[in-house]
């Protein structure tokens, strides 16, 4: 098969958002010439090359697909999803292009009136957090598909991260090293994720015969300052837990820093588990085991169920959920 973006990452030991901003000579990102010569090495390893603009770009009349997101810069994730996206376009001779529409902007005068004067494929409509929208009128004109969210009423199909697997995944992979009392520093309440997250962690207690303890689950707010705060709350509860799930890396660095205050050795004291894989994942000490999260994919995927659809292909799913797989380091 021939290589991909994702086999680069993974060889370097980087993403694939490295990947794409140093294969695509991005002047605006900036990385070590360590970093820069193993992405290089890496793809020259594989034979992998950039998809070609040849095919998009013969056609000035070709179609487009317009990728549109409602926050860019906050997190990587929709970039991730847009470079998915746009490496499978480019396979498949598709151009994509890319907007941002937030939600109190008026479709009439926003990058979806641009749009109007294009020769659509259709619409990928993606947001930052995972979660449940409205969508906006432009979508239903035209064939469309939700990335990182969904509608509640199933009017259009959609493709989200499997939250659920992944926490029990996630769980489990603490179980298998010998942990028995598992805490959880979840996300914030109220958000799709940690109840996603949650859920795949009570059932994987569940399926080991192992109590449910809500004293073990706190909220955080997604930034390393909680993972810290709510790891020293855990450690100091008469009987504190010996593993850790965090519901994104960035608490789980956190949580590293507060058990390294304490003397805990990683894994063997306290095993910690992240989510996310974001590049810091691998820095850490002992680095990060953690859970893809595979907008990359999801983007791409989003590509390849537009163009079944622009050939006449309709899928039968509502809604694709996509594995959250495994990425195993030293810390668990």
């Amino acid at each position: 098969m021939k290589p991909t973006m994702m086999d680069v990452a993974a060889l370097a030991r980087v993403s694939q958002a490295t990947v794409s901003l140093i294969l695509n000579g991005s002047s605006g990102a900036r990385f070590s010439e360590a970093t820069r010569k193993r992405v290089l090495d890496a793809a020259q390893e594989l034979g992998y090359r950039l998809s070609s603009r040849s095919a998009a770009s013969a056609n000035s009349n070709s179609k487009v697909i317009v990728f549109v997101v409602d926050e860019l810069t906050t997190d990587p994730w929709m970039s991730l999803a847009f470079e998915g996206a746009r490496e499978k376009a480019l396979e498949l001779g598709i151009r994509v292009t890319l907007g941002v529409f937030r939600k109190d902007e008026d479709p009439e005068e926003s990058i979806f009136s641009i749009c109007d004067s294009q020769s659509l494929v259709g619409y990928i409509f993606g947001t930052i957090l995972t979660r449940k929208i409205d969508p906006p009128e432009p979508l239903f004109k035209v064939p469309s598909i939700l990335v990182n969210c969904y509608d509640q009423q199933r009017r259009l199909p959609s493709i989200v991260p499997g939250d659920v697997a992944g926490g029990r995944a996630a769980t489990e992979r603490l179980i298998a090293a010998g942990c028995r009392r598992i805490a959880l520093i979840n996300g914030q309440e109220g958000l799709d994720n940690p109840r996603d997250r949650l859920r795949g962690y009570k059932q994987a207690l569940a399926s080991n015969d192992l109590a449910y303890d809500p004293e073990l689950v706190h909220y955080g707010n997604w930034e390393p300052s909680s993972g810290y705060e709510k790891t020293h709350a855990l450690m100091k509860l008469p009987d504190p837990p010996d593993g850790i799930f965090c519901a994104n890396d960035l608490m789980a660095l956190g949580c590293i820093e507060a058990l390294k205050e304490i003397g805990k050795a990683i894994p063997s004291d306290v095993a910690v588990v992240g989510f996310d894989n974001r590049d810091i994942a691998q820095f850490t000490f002992p680095p990060l085991t953690t859970f893809h999260l595979p907008m990359f994919e999801m983007g791409a995927m989003a590509v390849e169920m537009m163009a079944d659809i622009a050939g006449g292909l309709n899928s039968s799913h509502d809604q694709l959920k996509v594995e959250c797989r495994l990425v195993e380091r030293k810390s668990a």
